[in-house]
């Protein structure tokens, strides 16, 4: 921590709810910019989204906000992630206070990144034009960027919500500039994965993370020690031996002899193979399963 506030900090401000690439376009600039500072690339980004406590309405987000600091880390090369409890104080905070107390004195901010949406403090009365005039009274550096576009369209998160509820991964992927990402440790479930020959990771899906549509997807599986498998994986209740309504991604894993029970495990979207069925015995579910096995196998050595 000594260093990093020796060195002043570069930071991207925002929600970065799935680290699209909007979201990216923000974090390159801030890494170039800790770069020729000398500073250390940063991101300050909220636990919860303001909207869930101004206007009381519960939003699905894309990622947890583990997962959104390990995209940022991953593929931006990020190296310390501020993750901000949206609370009373950060609620009712004056959005000058937010820039000078917050993030220049508590964070040393040298340089701050925001998009040409950004709006903080109380109300909402901070933007762009009093976030960059306020930076040249301090004398800091400030990068607003302009909104970023994928095939005409605005990228947005609320977009991306959209497709992935709609169980459309590819076109989502695009957008988001990477998979889509769950991680979370490896539960017990009801062993149906020793019943159909494949060894399975289940899942669940932390609170308030949107569940993509209901089906079959071609994932691809990292484990704790770094290595990765293709996995077929169900998000779902698998009406087949459940008919419960309990909701969960469970991967069969491919090429894999194991037990990752404990362990976390990252899983990442690429392709919906197709909707959530119920069969009339394992038997089916099982020659279904490997039919998916072989998609997913055709889908990655295609991609590669």
């Amino acid at each position: 921590m000594e260093e990093r506030e020796q060195k002043g900090r570069v930071i991207a401000l925002g929600f970065f709810d799935g680290v699209h690439l909007g979201h990216g376009a923000l974090l390159r600039r801030v890494r170039e910019a800790a770069q020729a500072e000398g500073a250390v690339p940063s991101a300050v980004t909220f636990t919860t989204h303001p909207e869930n406590l101004i206007l009381h309405n519960p939003m699905p987000l894309l990622s947890s906000p583990a997962d959104r600091a390990d995209l940022m880390r991953r593929y931006y090369g990020i190296r310390d992630v501020i993750l901000v409890p949206f609370d009373e104080r950060m609620m009712h905070m004056h959005w000058r206070d937010f820039i000078t107390e917050y993030l220049v004195k508590e964070y040393h901010a040298v340089h701050l990144v925001a998009g040409h949406d950004f709006h903080f403090g109380y109300k909402g009365e901070g933007n762009p034009r009093r976030l960059a005039e306020t930076c040249r009274e301090l004398g800091i550096g400030c990068d607003i960027i302009p909104k970023v576009e994928e095939d005409g369209i605005t990228i947005s998160s609320t977009y991306i919500r959209t497709l992935i509820a709609q169980g459309e991964m590819e076109r989502a992927n695009l957008f988001l500039g990477h998979p889509h990402t769950l991680t979370n440790t490896v539960r017990h479930g009801k062993r149906l994965g020793s019943a159909l020959g494949f060894p399975t990771v289940n899942l669940q899906f932390p609170a308030g993370v949107l569940v993509p549509a209901f089906g079959v997807y071609a994932c691809r599986v990292w484990l704790e020690n770094g290595e990765s498998r293709m996995a077929v994986t169900n998000v779902g209740t698998r009406p087949t031996v459940d008919d419960g309504d309990r909701v969960n991604a469970e991967g069969f894993i491919l090429d894999f002899d194991g037990d990752l029970y404990g362990q976390s495990v990252r899983m990442e979207f690429y392709k919906r193979l197709r909707g959530e069925k119920k069969f009339p015995s394992l038997e089916e579910l099982r020659r279904e399963v490997m039919r998916n096995a072989d998609e997913t196998r055709a889908f990655f050595a295609e991609a590669r």
